[in-house]
């Protein structure tokens, strides 16, 4: 089981990344792994945070391979000590892979709470055009400056909130394949990710950009899910059908939603046909100023209908309700009455 073992979340929390890094017993010189946005945000400042350290800063562009490849022969050629990944989702989880492959530890640095990938183990990246989810290592410590991420975007925050949300399907689905599959199954790492989707839930109309109090709470959220995906040793307390149906999206139309707007919509479909109350998650996805249906984020009805036919395609080895074999007019079913499409 891999877990941060510290963890910093309130504001101005960014001043003291030389004194965790200290703490830790960090040797070597710090490699900076941000994006040109990120890096004006608290790349910049961190640097000369860590002067002693000798910082190198390196600015990436895409979540690939070649990225990974990239910064791992810088960690090497400077004889990194350690990585720190600052930014959302695609600096991360290339800091996450690059450490691996050099053999050393990373702290994560969000300046956004987009997804939950700032504390598992697990990054995302894109092969051969499609996000996939690849083993990695969760972060030795993870600095969450609240004041920082309250300012990202709005539809950062509402994004996270929807990959929160989904655990509730991704649960479903996991007890689904332990009964019908005999798949492994945690009941702690699954009450950990129950807690955390319920949480945001509850607390959905309360939550508004630009509030640090808010970012507090989806931060919280995002790393407890990350730690269920740790004590499960998988991504499944908090990836399922939901997860599929979003990838499979992209796979059609890429580039339309962030993630996490994606899996939320997929929660919605997926809640439908497990028959539960997908109409509380709509709710709580309307409440955090997420979309609900496709129109919201220009997906046409055809490739909602696609992905939701052939979203079993995507990580077949994963079962879930999507690999009962779904048809189209259930799926057109499914999209018209929730009013997704």
């Amino acid at each position: 089981m891999e877990l941060p073992r510290k963890v910093l979340m309130d504001g101005g929390v960014i001043n003291e990344v030389a004194e965790v890094c200290t703490s830790l017993r960090l040797k070597g010189r710090a490699l900076i792994i941000t994006g040109p946005n990120t890096r004006k945000v608290a790349g910049e400042y961190i640097s000369d945070l860590l002067e002693s350290y000798e910082p190198e800063t390196h600015i990436i562009s895409s979540s690939s391979l070649e990225e990974v490849d990239r910064a791992e022969k810088i960690a090497r050629d400077i004889g990194a000590g350690f990585i720190i990944g600052i930014g959302g989702g695609r600096s991360i989880d290339i800091a996450k892979l690059s450490s691996v492959r050099a053999d050393v530890p990373f702290i994560s640095m969000p300046t956004a709470a987009s997804h939950d990938g700032i504390c598992s183990a697990q990054a995302s990246l894109s092969i051969n055009g499609e996000t996939t989810s690849v083993p990695a290592q969760a972060p030795l410590a993870i600095i969450a400056d609240t004041n920082i991420i309250s300012q990202a975007p709005a539809r950062l925050l509402s994004a996270g909130c929807g990959d929160i949300i989904s655990n509730y399907t991704a649960l479903l689905d996991w007890q689904l394949a332990h009964r019908l599959k005999n798949e492994e199954y945690s009941e702690y790492a699954a009450a950990l990710s129950d807690m955390t989707a319920k949480m945001i839930v509850k607390l959905a109309p309360t939550i508004r950009p630009g509030l640090e109090e808010s970012a507090r709470t989806v931060v919280k959220a995002l790393i407890s899910s990350g730690v269920a995906m740790s004590i499960a040793g998988s991504s499944r307390p908090a990836s399922g059908s939901e997860h599929k149906f979003a990838h499979a999206v992209n796979r059609i139309a890429p580039g339309k939603a962030l993630h996490g707007e994606l899996c939320g919509i997929g929660t919605i479909i997926a809640m439908y046909l497990h028959g539960g109350d997908w109409e509380k998650i709509k709710r709580a996805l309307s409440f955090v100023g997420a979309p609900t249906s496709i129109s919201q984020v220009g997906i046409d009805p055809d490739t909602v209908i696609g992905a939701i036919v052939n979203a079993h395609k995507i990580r077949p080895e994963r079962y879930t309700i999507l690999d009962t074999g779904i048809t189209q007019k259930a799926a057109i079913r499914a999209a018209e009455t929730t009013g997704i499409i």
